[in-house]
C-alpha cells in the first residue's frame, strides 16, 4: 500500500459548532480523488464525529466501491467500555454502522496505563483475538498514548498483537511525555509494524512561526509546510502508514502530491526540521492536538481545546491578537463552559492522550482572557 491513509477523524463539516455533522458529500469528493490517487487505506473510531465518521465512511466508500479495493480500521474504544460484556455489542454496532460483514484492521483503542488495566481484566486481548479466528477482523493491534517502558510490557505480553499506531511527528519525536521515538524503537524491537497517527499534531505543525515558515520555505520553496511534517511521519523504515486528517479537498490535493510518489527525507532536510523543531517548542504554550476526547466529560460543558487554540494565538501573536482572542472567546462562552468554571475534576485528564495538566492550562486561560 501507498504509505498515505485517509484519517476520518477530522471531517469537513455542515456546521462547525456540530461535531457530528459530517458533510457526506464533501467526503465523497475526498474518498473519491483518495482512491482514484491509489490509496486505500482508510480509519475510523466510534467516537470520531459521536460516530458519524463511521457513517460517512458507509455511504462514500462501502456503498460505492467493491470491498476488495479498500481496507478500513476500526477501534475497541476502551475509554467507552464499562464492562467485559458491552465489548461485542460495540462491535456489532460498528459493523451495523459501517454495513461489512468484516473489519480489515482492528485496534484496542488509546491503551494507556489505565486503560491498558482495564483490557486485561476485561480480557479484550482475547476478544480481538476471538474476533480474528471467526474472521470478523484480518488484523488485530493497539493505538496507543503512554510511555515507551509500558509499551514494552504490552508487546512482552502480547506477542499476537500485530501493528502498534503511535503519535508520531517531528515536534514529539523527543519530547518527554509522548515519547514518540522511544516508542518508535520499542514496537521495532518487537517488529510491529507502526501506523502513525497525529503526523501534523492537530494542524499545529501547519500553524507554526514564521521565522519556521521561513526555513522551509527557502529550503524547498513549492513544498507546503505539512508536507514537512507528513514525510518526516513516513520516513522511519518501520512506519507502514501516516495518517492524515484531512478535512477539505484542498488539503487532500496537497497530500497526495508527495505521498503519490513518497520520497523520504534526505540528511540536509532532517537537519532543517531539528531547527525548526526548536523555533517552535519556544512558541506554544499548550501543547493541544485538539483531539476533543476531553470535552464530552466535562460536567461544565467547557470547550477546552477550542479555549487553548485561543489561548495559543494570543500567546504566540500578542501583540495582534488581544482583542481577536478576547472576541473569540466572548463569542465561545455563549454557548459553552468558561474556563474559570473548571471544577477540578481532572475527568478530562484521564481523557487526554497528551497527559496535559488541562485543569492548570484552563487557569491560565481565565486569567488571560477573562
Amino acid at each position: 500500500m501507498k504509505k498515505l491513509g485517509f484519517g476520518l477523524m477530522r471531517l469537513p463539516q455542515i456546521s462547525a459548532d456540530d461535531y457530528a455533522s459530517v458533510d457526506i458529500e464533501k467526503v465523497k469528493a475526498m474518498a473519491d480523488e483518495f482512491m482514484k490517487n491509489g490509496f486505500t487505506y482508510f480509519d475510523t473510531a466510534a467516537p470520531y464525529h459521536r460516530g458519524s465518521s463511521e457513517i460517512a465512511f458507509r455511504e462514500a466508500v462501502v456503498k460505492r466501491y467493491p470491498r476488495e479495493s479498500y481496507t478500513i480500521t476500526d477501534k475497541l474504544s476502551m475509554f467507552m467500555i464499562q464492562s467485559e460484556n458491552e465489548m461485542q455489542p460495540f462491535f456489532d454496532a460498528q459493523l451495523e454502522r459501517l454495513e461489512l460483514d468484516y473489519i480489515d484492521y482492528y485496534w484496542l483503542h488509546g491503551l494507556g496505563e489505565a486503560t491498558y488495566r482495564q483490557s486485561e481484566q476485561m480480557r479484550a486481548f482475547d476478544f480481538v483475538k476471538r474476533l480474528k479466528a471467526e474472521g470478523k477482523v484480518k488484523h488485530i493491534g493497539l493505538s496507543f498514548h503512554d510511555s515507551a517502558e509500558l509499551l514494552e510490557e504490552i508487546l512482552t505480553n502480547h506477542p499476537e498483537m500485530e501493528y502498534v499506531q503511535l503519535q508520531l511527528n517531528y515536534l514529539d519525536w523527543e519530547d518527554a511525555t509522548v515519547q514518540s521515538r522511544k516508542c518508535y524503537e520499542v514496537a521495532k524491537k518487537h517488529r510491529k509494524p507502526v501506523i502513525v497517527m497525529e503526523p501534523i499534531k492537530g494542524g499545529s505543525l501547519v500553524n507554526i512561526p514564521d521565522k519556521a515558515k521561513a526555513l522551509f520555505r527557502d529550503y524547498a520553496p513549492g513544498m507546503s509546510i505539512a508536507s514537512w511534517a507528513i514525510r518526516f511521519a513516513a520516513t522511519p523504515d518501520n512506519v507502514m502508514m501516516v495518517l492524515s486528517g484531512m478535512n477539505d479537498e484542498e488539503q487532500m490535493a496537497d497530500n497526495i502530491s508527495y505521498m503519490k510518489d513518497f520520497k523520504p527525507l534526505s540528511g540536509g532536510e532532517e537537519e532543517i526540521i531539528k531547527q525548526a523543531a526548536d523555533i517552535i517548542k519556544a512558541s506554544i504554550a499548550i501543547p493541544c492536538t485538539a483531539c476533543r476526547y476531553c470535552v464530552d466529560e466535562c460536567p461544565k460543558g467547557i470547550a477546552i481545546p477550542d479555549c487553548f487554540a485561543i489561548y495559543n494565538n494570543l500567546k504566540q501573536f500578542s501583540a495582534v491578537q488581544s482583542i481577536v482572542a478576547s472576541t473569540y472567546y466572548g463569542n465561545l462562552i455563549q454557548t459553552h463552559g468558561r474556563a474559570s468554571d473548571c471544577l477540578k475534576c481532572g475527568k478530562c485528564e484521564q481523557r487526554c492522550p497528551q497527559h496535559l495538566p488541562i485543569r492548570k492550562y484552563l487557569e491560565d486561560v481565565a486569567a488571560a482572557l477573562e
